[in-house]
């Protein structure tokens, strides 16, 4: 296991990365850089990680990393060290945050249908059976003489099923499955748990190990991998992305960021001072930057980038 970074020496990795990827660079600063690097162990694991993650932002669109470290270097709208600041959160989530998302990315775009984040794409399968995919979300789709199977991957979709007497039809999480008995839908993964809501029909919750659960229209539930959440009445929020809009009803700020931050590319943050905020209201989620101008119309905050790929809502 590799041992705990001080978060200081991960800020002078993230300030020296941000020099070298600056394109004015000197030999002299490539020296510094080494002789940095061999002052402890602990030195150069700060470098492996920062370098692990700039390999990682390479291979996102628009060369972003390069472009978001000369910004840094350059930026007279906020100041560099706060900057950095940012650079530094992602050195302290550590390797593991950056292998699970490769690992992620690559079953999603090796699935049989898939997403970018921000799209939406309607399918009409075999069946008849309608599906809505969300934002960044990937499926396999298994339909065989005796059932109907859809793997869900990564995100959310909406189900509305064909009727067929003769085959079951399922969606398959990590967690376990979720059988429609003539049903419209939705299920979604979020983190250790799926979550499941019924607009018609009803829905058996199947988590791989433990009691199954029938939910009915107007209700809604979630499970492990081993436990079924109690059920709780449909929240009338869980559906309106299938119209582009997130409602926001009384929530906190930093959960709204965060359901926001499924619809756009990037790193996009809620400082801890401003997390708690209470928002309600009805935000464009094929429009972020439109939500987040409302957001800073209509709270004490203030919405700062050092590209479109990197956003922090702040204190004003």
């Amino acid at each position: 296991m590799s041992q705990q970074i001080d978060p200081q020496i991960l800020g002078e990795a993230a300030d020296w990365m941000v020099q070298l990827q600056s394109g004015v660079a000197t030999e002299e600063d490539h020296r510094a850089v080494q002789n940095w690097r061999n002052r402890s162990p602990q030195h150069a694991q700060a470098w492996q990680r920062a370098e692990a993650i700039l390999g990682d932002f390479r291979n996102l669109p628009g060369a972003i990393a390069t472009e978001t470290f000369k910004r840094v270097n350059h930026n007279k709208g906020i100041g560099r060290r706060q900057a950095l600041t940012r650079l530094g959160l992602l050195l302290l989530a550590g390797p593991s945050a950056w292998m699970a998302w490769q690992h992620t990315s690559l079953r999603q775009w090796t699935a049989d249908q898939h997403t970018a984040v921000g799209e939406q794409k309607s399918l009409t399968l075999p069946d008849g059976t309608r599906v809505l995919l969300n934002t960044a979300s990937s499926l396999n789709i298994a339909f065989g003489p005796e059932e109907r199977r859809l793997q869900l991957l990564t995100g959310e979709i909406l189900i509305t099923t064909a009727k067929d007497s003769a085959r079951p039809f399922f969606v398959q999480t990590e967690h376990g499955t979720a059988q429609a008995l003539g049903t419209r839908f939705s299920v979604r993964i979020d983190g250790e748990r799926s979550l499941v809501a019924v607009q018609e029909g009803s829905v058996r919750m199947q988590p791989n190990t433990g009691q199954s659960l029938l939910i009915q229209a107007g209700e809604q539930s979630a499970f492990s991998a081993s436990t079924v959440m109690p059920v709780t009445s449909l929240d009338a929020a869980a559906l309106t992305w299938e119209n582009g809009m997130l409602l926001a009803r009384d929530m906190r700020l930093a959960d709204l960021i965060d359901e926001l931050g499924r619809y756009r590319s990037g790193v996009l943050r809620c400082h801890p001072a401003v997390a708690n905020l209470r928002v309600s209201g009805a935000f464009p989620l094929r429009d972020t930057d439109a939500s987040l101008r409302l957001l800073h119309d209509s709270l004490p905050v203030t919405v700062s980038s050092l590209t479109r790929y990197w956003v922090a809502i702040e204190p004003r």
